[in-house]
């Protein structure tokens, strides 16, 4: 059994771990990583209060958002997109009809993925992004790329495929259901209850002067007006605090009912190794990376391509957020958070 360890001990072997790894950035021309941990007894943070761009997080909020519908009995995990959407908005996106709501949270629609799947003809999604950061991207455009340009991977319920393009549609199914924008709902009935004040569905909203800095492919985008790309799959800027606020809302009954929570937090699909997948909600299994690390609880919540992450682990009132800032980080974000993981498992 590996020997107990004092919050100090542990709060200094995350300082020299943190101080490594913010050397090597440096290098890189890369700011450091902005890291949160809270435990019973035990509370760190380390790097700059900016708020940083939650990318993938952001789905949390959509998949809470549909639980609260669904409690309200506006929608059923069995709802068919069909049922919701006209026709037109969902043509060609599938390789046949009949998906569900509940497929479309956990990624098992087979339609295709906007942000990373290949394209039939010129050129994907990320190079677009990058090449005319002045443009705005809305839904419509975001669910036309798939159409147009990409193909159903399989149909629906055969096989686990992550998709952004499933999350436009969640989003634009709540806007249906409900008669609002979707950023409004995100703000009224996520940041505004939850007291997110640093947060905001970024470029759609009043939102903080600039955020920290994000490479995406290699290239600093935190300025580009073309992250309005990330809508209702994960449009959220927010802070370590407010990440914090929504991860223990989530797991403690405040904004999802916990039956919901139980059922969407629970693992059905391998996404990576070690990364298991629910309904909106991932599941860390550290020895799916390296066997040693059998043992270490199973904290819920999500990743964004950034090297962002937010996980909670509410039998242990534990709770990590991280945001390492850049695409080719996911890595680098993992190292830290296994060494956190190990750390708070051996806290006395």
């Amino acid at each position: 059994m590996p020997r107990p360890i004092s919050p100090d001990a542990l709060a200094a072997q995350l300082d020299t771990h943190l101080a490594k790894v913010a050397r090597r950035r440096t290098r890189r021309g890369l700011p450091a990583p902005q890291v949160r941990v809270e435990a019973p007894g035990f509370s760190y943070r380390s790097g700059d209060e900016l708020p940083f761009h939650a990318a993938s997080v952001g789905k949390l909020a959509t998949a809470a958002l549909v639980a609260q519908q669904i409690s309200a009995d506006h929608l059923a995990f069995t709802t068919s997109v069909d049922e919701v959407l006209p026709p037109e908005e969902t043509a060609g996106l599938f390789a046949r009809s009949g998906a569900t709501v509940e497929q479309l949270l956990g990624h098992t629609t087979g339609v295709a993925d906007y942000f990373g799947d290949p394209v039939t003809r010129g050129t994907r999604f990320v190079p677009q992004v990058l090449a005319w950061p002045d443009r705005f991207w809305n839904p419509a455009e975001l669910l036309a790329f798939s159409r147009e340009l990409q193909r159903p991977v399989e149909a629906p319920g055969e096989r686990f495929h992550y998709s952004d393009t499933g999350y436009v549609l969640l989003g634009r199914i709540l806007e249906q259901v409900t008669g609002q924008p979707f950023d409004q709902l995100v703000r009224t009935r996520i940041l505004d209850p939850l007291g997110m004040t640093g947060s905001a569905f970024w470029l759609r909203e009043p939102g903080p002067d600039r955020i920290a800095p994000l490479w995406l492919g290699g290239v600093e985008a935190s300025g580009y007006r073309s992250l309005s790309c990330d809508w209702a799959g994960g449009g959220l800027v927010s802070t370590l605090d407010d990440l914090a606020r929504l991860g223990r809302a989530l797991t403690d009954g405040t904004i999802v009912a916990p039956e919901l929570w139980a059922r969407m937090s629970r693992p059905r699909e391998r996404f990576r190794a070690g990364i298991h997948y629910g309904l909106g909600v991932m599941q860390l299994r550290f020895e799916g990376f390296m066997p040693l690390l059998r043992g270490l609880p199973r904290p819920v919540g999500h990743l964004g391509v950034l090297g962002t992450h937010l996980f909670v682990d509410p039998d242990r009132d534990t709770g990590v957020v991280l945001n390492f800032h850049d695409t080719r980080e996911m890595v680098a974000s993992f190292q830290t958070h296994i060494r956190i993981a190990q750390g708070l498992a051996r806290l006395e």
